[in-house]
């Protein structure tokens, strides 16, 4: 990466728009503006090179992690890079708008603590200050005379132009920032329509309202009052803040999933000293070879090796599995994963931005920088729309003052301003932003949560579904799903069944709660139990009614010298030949005797098979992936006929797969719930989270399916394409609009007919425009899903 000299920015070589050779070195810039006020006095910009960014401004994001944070932030902290969405080219330092689209520039670097994002407060306060000048503005200018206000035409136009000045010249004066920005950078867009429109409107009603004189009689009302046109531009602001609001609000998420990753490792870590004595120090204090201790309840502070102890560790965030997992000494430990039980000592081993956790915080933040926003087709076109609007206007103008009648200046003047006027993007910029609004409010209203346009604009284009197993496809817990009981022993399942669970019921196993939540489920009355007991890894033994009952695995009960049958060794052997039983078996022993076989699985939902049929129908091709044992999947994907299966895939490799997919061409939707899937769901054209499923998961997404139930994908789909549908109906009729209004405003009927379209009109003209792209977007409601 290269650094504009002129402006600061820093710029991609390959992508530069300009590039100056001096004094035997190539310099890179932004534009074609900065690179020739460089040519013009090179020396004067290499001299500011001292105040250039650092040398590693375009390198990868800092991550903060919570025990860094300091309650007074540090130069450093102080200090964050900020790069565009649309141009990652563009770099600075603190917030800012986009030198090229205009568009707020997004943090590059991510601290744990969430900050109030000043533009955001900043918009926000400027649009509520304008609704409250832009109301009376728009009663007085548009519905007075109706109302009963019987004031004269000066007195009218000197009340809407105090009102309507701070709303144009304060609330709006970002967008003329813009404005300008585009202009001397050679990039019209959105914001250069907006500031032709509105200062158009604003200063020919400012010229009416202080020179009426300078306008010929023919614009004049019945009063002789000269028309102003102060509702449009006051309307036009505020409709504009609206949309930046609710943008940078809803851009204001995407930080949200990496602080909520940083927060999964405490800010504390308890370090032994060589005499074992226990010191808490922050996390950023911890050394490799540093031996931890972790207690019941705590999340593991950095990747490590377990010395001493032993305990089951929750390490759902990284494969998905909803097991916790037995981890004894010498087995590896991840930081950030929680330990459910038992206290233990751990060898640090990776720590800082080298630990699990920060690498998949690393894969989020670069994922949702790389990931292209929604290319609205308005941009595209005001490309070409904005300088034909101009040179509209200025050939109007000239044509006026030299053939019009007279006074030929007020005729080109007010022609020109019409064409300005009536080519307002007031329509052009709410065609997406209704449709979306509209969209977004019906979605919900059904469980589909659109958390971004972009995402609900390229689920109808979608081909391929990517989907998580546990918690997406899978209820996401253990639970029982079969008893088998041994012939010959004198029990009946549910007889099983409440023996095991009154044994286990002082367990807090989540195997053990499984079984007992089976047995409630069941209405079975559960027993007190005596004696109890619990082998760590192995099972448990307790006394009930009278009965020594033994429940865990082959080997714990083999150690307690329970002898099986034949039948019985063929019973668990049946269950290990299913290949469509991914479970676990518990076996059941009473009075030294094995009874049954409790199996244990993680249950398909209910709603997953129809789901995925209705999804084939579509022609979607579906992929399952997966970070559980490769039986286990293709088990599932055995139920539920799924062909392509990916098991044992790390959070890293999630993301490596959705690439690989996209490079051959694929649409790919990737739909999960857990912390590992994260990396994965921004990654993707459209990130689909389980509302059933963790924060970071739901934050990283694009849409959220509120009840986690993947039939709210096909109803998003048909959101999708009836939206996109919509958003084309309403930009077709903004450009229809004012390919047919700019030659009426700019004049071409008079000469055949003597009709002119006076500033006024145009105005009314605009906004039935704006009326009628509201009403079409209002249909989306009457939408069935």
């Amino acid at each position: 990466m290269a650094r504009d000299l002129v402006c600061g920015m820093t710029v991609d070589p390959e992508k530069a728009a300009a590039q100056v050779d001096y004094d035997g070195k190539t310099y890179f810039f932004c534009a074609q503006g900065c690179a020739r006020k460089f040519s013009a006095d090179p020396e004067r910009y290499l001299n500011r090179s001292a105040n250039a960014l650092p040398a590693d401004a375009a390198a990868k994001p800092t991550l903060i992690p919570p025990a860094a944070l300091s309650p007074v932030p540090t130069p450093a902290q102080r200090q964050i890079r900020y790069t565009c969405p649309m141009h990652p080219e563009i770099i600075q330092l603190g917030p800012g708008a986009c030198a090229k689209c205009g568009m707020a520039l997004e943090p590059m670097d991510v601290a744990a603590e969430e900050t109030p994002d000043a533009e955001y407060i900043s918009m926000r306060n400027r649009f509520y200050f304008s609704v409250i000048l832009t109301v009376p503005v728009l009663v007085l200018g548009m519905f007075g005379e109706k109302l009963g206000l019987h004031l004269s035409g000066g007195a009218r136009n000197w009340i809407e132009l105090s009102l309507a000045t701070p709303v144009v010249l304060w609330a709006g004066w970002p967008f003329f920032e813009r404005f300008w920005s585009s202009v001397i950078n050679r990039s019209p867009n959105m914001f250069t329509l907006i500031g032709l429109g509105t200062g158009a409107a604003f200063l020919d009603s400012i010229v009416a309202t202080i020179f009426p004189q300078f306008f010929p009689a023919s614009f004049r009302e019945m009063d002789g009052a000269v028309p102003v046109y102060f509702e449009a531009a006051a309307v036009i602001t505020t409709l504009v803040l609206l949309g930046q609001v609710l943008e940078l609000g809803a851009r204001a998420k995407t930080s949200s999933a990496i602080r909520a990753l940083l927060k999964l490792t405490p800010q504390i870590a308890h370090r032994l000293d060589g005499a074992d004595a226990e010191q808490d120090i922050a996390l950023d204090l911890v050394q490799k070879g540093d031996r931890l201790r972790v207690r019941p309840g705590e999340r593991i502070p950095v990747d490590g090796v377990l010395l001493e102890g032993a305990s089951a560790v929750d390490e759902s965030m990284i494969t998905g599995e909803p097991m916790p997992v037995e981890k004894s000494a010498g087995d590896p430990l991840t930081g950030g994963t929680l330990n459910t039980s038992g206290s233990f000592v751990m060898r640090a081993e990776r720590v800082g931005s080298a630990s699990t956790l920060a690498q998949i915080v690393k894969l989020v933040s670069e994922a949702q920088r790389s990931r292209a926003p929604m290319q609205r087709l308005a941009d595209k076109v005001a490309a070409i729309f904005v300088p034909a609007v101009v040179v509209a206007a200025i050939l109007t103008f000239v044509a006026w003052s030299v053939t019009g009648p007279q006074p030929r200046l007020a005729h080109a003047l007010v022609n020109a301003v019409a064409v300005l006027i009536i080519a307002c993007p007031c329509a052009l910029g709410l065609a997406t932003p209704m449709s979306i609004m509209v969209a977004v409010g019906k979605g919900a209203g059904v469980g589909v949560l659109v958390r971004n346009a972009e995402a609900l604009e390229k689920l109808a284009a979608v081909d391929t579904l990517v989907v998580d197993k546990t918690g997406t496809l899978t209820e996401g817990k253990p639970s029982v799903v079969s008893i088998a009981v041994v012939e010959g022993s004198g029990w009946t399942e549910d007889g099983l069944l409440q023996l095991a669970a009154s044994a286990e019921r002082s367990s807090e196993h989540p195997l053990a709660r499984a079984i007992v939540h089976e047995a409630q489920a069941r209405g079975l009355q559960l027993t007190e139990a005596d004696g109890f007991s619990a082998t760590f890894g192995g099972g448990v033994q307790a006394d009930v009614s009278d009965n020594r009952v033994l429940a865990g695995t082959p080997e714990f009960l083999k150690s307690k010298n329970v002898q099986q049958s034949q039948q019985a060794q063929n019973l668990c052997a049946g269950f290990g030949a299913d290949r469509s039983f991914a479970g676990t078996l518990v076996l059941v022993a009473v009075n030294s005797a094995l009874a049954g076989v409790i199996a244990l699985a993680d249950a398909v939902k209910e709603t997953t098979p129809q789901a995925l049929t209705d999804l084939r129908d579509e022609g979607i091709r579906m992929v399952m992936l997966t970070g559980d044992r490769e039986f286990s999947a293709e088990a599932i994907a055995k139920q539920l006929h799924l062909e392509e299966v990916r098991a044992g895939v790390q959070p890293g490799q999630k993301a490596e797969i959705i690439a690989e997919l996209k490079n051959q061409g694929r649409i790919v939707a990737m739909a999960g719930d857990g912390v590992n899937d994260a990396p994965a769901l921004v990654a993707a054209d459209v990130g689909i989270a389980m509302g059933t499923g963790t924060d970071v998961a739901i934050e990283s997404a694009g849409i959220t399916l509120l009840k986690g139930d993947l039939r709210g994908i096909v109803r998003a789909r048909k959101l999708s394409r009836a939206t996109i549908r919509n958003i084309k109906q309403n930009l077709l009729f903004a450009f229809l609009y004012n390919a047919l209004g700019i030659p009426v405003a700019a004049g071409v009927l008079y000469p055949f007919f003597g009709w002119l379209l006076s500033p006024m009109i145009a105005s009314a003209a605009m906004s039935f425009s704006s009326v009628s792209v509201i009403a079409n977007a209002l249909r989306l409601r009457s939408l069935e899903l």
